[in-house]
């Protein structure tokens, strides 16, 4: 309990320290505006992006809502037990190898890079996400649903599984032949490392 303490209490100090900067999402919407145009759109048009995601375009057009919930569910508790065959073959497919290197080579900047399809459904990601679906979220509705050139900046938020502030962009992804959005990407950004 005494340990529980000390962490939540710290926790608050640190959110505290945060907060007193007044740091906000748009506090940060430049770098990160500058950071995304010059180091992530230009490899959003690399085959190992499109020709994925265009694959699974084909895999999932005729998935069924109830389709969908199931692989949701499968995902999220093979997620929350550790692994299973849906999220082995997501994280060893070759846009999720991909999209880890760009973690890897950004020094703790991106927490995060999770390519979605057409539909919203995960086609690669450089770490395990939550879930599997996420054409609910924001992340989603406001970039594919959106049109072509359409990037959202998230809110500033603390993120448990990296201890980490972070904002997350997302942006629509497009055929490079055709200009048509085929599918989305959230990178999750490191705010203290901007």
């Amino acid at each position: 309990m005494i340990g529980r303490m000390v962490k939540v209490t710290a926790m608050a100090a640190v959110v505290l320290g945060f907060t007193s900067f007044g740091a906000s999402a748009n506090d940060y919407a430049p770098q990160i505006t500058k950071m995304f145009n010059e180091q992530i759109k230009p490899w959003l048009s690399d085959p190992a992006v499109v020709d994925a995601i265009k694959a699974q375009n084909a895999k999932t057009a005729s998935l069924s809502d109830a389709d969908i919930d199931k692989l949701d569910k499968q995902w999220r508790a093979e997620a929350k037990g550790g692994g299973g065959p849906l999220v082995s073959e997501l994280l060893g497919n070759a846009l999720s190898k991909f999209l880890a290197g760009k973690k890897a080579a950004s020094n703790g900047v991106y927490s995060e890079l999770f390519v979605m399809d057409a539909k919203g459904l995960n086609v690669g990601q450089s770490d395990v996400t939550s879930d599997y679906m996420q054409g609910d979220e924001a992340k989603w509705q406001k970039t594919y649903s959106v049109g072509p050139d359409a990037v959202f900046i998230d809110e500033v938020e603390f993120d448990e599984s990296s201890k980490a502030f972070q904002s997350q962009v997302s942006a629509t992804i497009v055929d490079p032949a055709t200009g048509k959005p085929i599918g989305a990407i959230t990178i999750g950004m490191n705010v203290e490392k901007l």
